[in-house]
């Protein structure tokens, strides 16, 4: 007979009673481990002496209040210390997942309590991990929030609300935003008789929420640079701003930059910017194919791109991306590690001696990384 576990069965989680709801007890331990963490970089990069001490956090705490008070101060390092890592290998946030269930091993995977223990609401902070956490939001606001949760729903928007608080403080990136807050606005919009579905005291915290975002998105202003700052864009020679073309591996930036400057508009046009953008994203073979089956259009390298575009969709590329251990099922974020317990078992090690240590992380495009929860 195949043996049966206690997995189905509730293992008795304990709830604890804040704010903004009820939350399991080990959730928000994880979250204050690592403001905890945070607090103890802060005390040893920081000069100053009258640093607070961490361990007189309660779980109960807000975790708004506890990250309201030290945002500045992690703000303070990051632009003091720009090339350390936030965590510099003491926090190493990392959530298990199921990959898949059996008779004896039943899981399941909570979207909230993963987002919470990866740490996506200060990965914000960091331009490596923002577009993927961009996208991510971007896939969960436009086609699966009636879907989630209301744990969910409080946590997703607490990280908009932290880019929102991003993009403010970096005036870079206001066109994603923008496009999030618009989606937001027509999913709202989209009420069940006369009301969005869920607890209606629910919405009313989350109607909240999205009025500070948008008072915060509203009183977004890019500042110009001043007329004393040298140099400036439209002073670098022709070589230069096509260089900065080169990379941009989205069609909408070019056809932005187009419209910005003459000098872009020009280097826009250029056959060498799109056939390297078709080069980038598509294959040699899906290249050819395209241009086998209109040969009138074998020169016109941007209806090739766009043809490619419509086909096979474009590549995404993440400077930083999600990445899962084949060896501990486990979730993490690959510049930071995860504790594999591999690492710690001599025995299995040996058995991966002969094999490449790359091929045991895959990397988890954001698409593929919903799929592990019931959405």
């Amino acid at each position: 007979m195949p043996f049966i576990s206690k997995d189905w069965r509730s293992p008795g989680e304990v709830w604890v009673k804040t704010e903004e709801g009820w939350e399991k007890k080990k959730i928000l331990e994880c979250c204050n481990f690592l403001l905890g963490q945070q607090e103890n970089i802060l005390t040893r990069y920081s000069d100053s002496e009258d640093s607070e001490d961490c361990d007189d956090k309660k779980p109960n705490d807000n975790w708004d209040e506890e990250n309201e008070d030290t945002g500045n101060k992690i703000k303070h390092i990051r632009m003091k210390y720009p090339s350390e890592s936030q965590y510099d290998g003491v926090i190493q946030p990392h959530c298990h997942i199921t990959i898949k269930c059996t008779k004896e091993i039943a899981g399941f995977n909570g979207l909230s309590e993963a987002l919470k223990r990866l740490d996506f609401r200060s990965a914000v902070h960091d331009i490596r991990r923002f577009h993927y956490i961009i996208k991510l939001l971007d896939l969960l606001v436009s086609h699966r929030l009636n879907a989630l949760s209301g744990c969910a729903q409080r946590v997703l928007f607490n990280i908009i609300e932290e880019v929102a608080r991003q993009v403010s403080e970096s005036q870079q990136n206001k066109h994603m935003l923008d496009r999030l807050l618009s989606q937001l606005r027509e999913v709202v919009e989209c009420a069940c008789w006369g009301r969005p579905l869920g607890s209606t005291i629910l919405w009313e915290q989350h109607m909240n929420r999205i009025n500070r975002i948008h008072e915060i998105a509203d009183r977004i202003e890019i500042n110009q640079p001043g007329d004393n700052d040298e140099p400036k864009f439209q002073q670098l020679p022709e070589e230069c701003v096509r260089e900065v073309l080169l990379r941009l591996a989205d069609h909408r930036d070019l056809e932005r930059s187009a419209h910005a400057w003459d000098v872009m508009a020009h280097l826009v046009d250029e056959l060498r910017i799109w056939r390297e953008l078709c080069q980038f994203h598509f294959s040699p073979r899906q290249i050819q194919s395209v241009i086998d089956s209109s040969p009138t259009t074998s020169q016109d390298w941007q209806s090739v791109y766009h043809k490619l575009r419509k086909c096979y969709g474009l590549r995404e590329e993440y400077a930083e991306m999600i990445q899962l251990c084949r060896n501990c099922r486990c979730l993490f974020w690959h510049s930071i590690g995860h504790p594999c317990f591999a690492d710690s078992d001599p025995n299995f090690m040996e058995k991966l001696e002969d094999v490449d240590k790359n091929s045991l992380y895959v990397p988890i495009p954001p698409q593929a990384f919903l799929k592990f929860f019931s959405l």
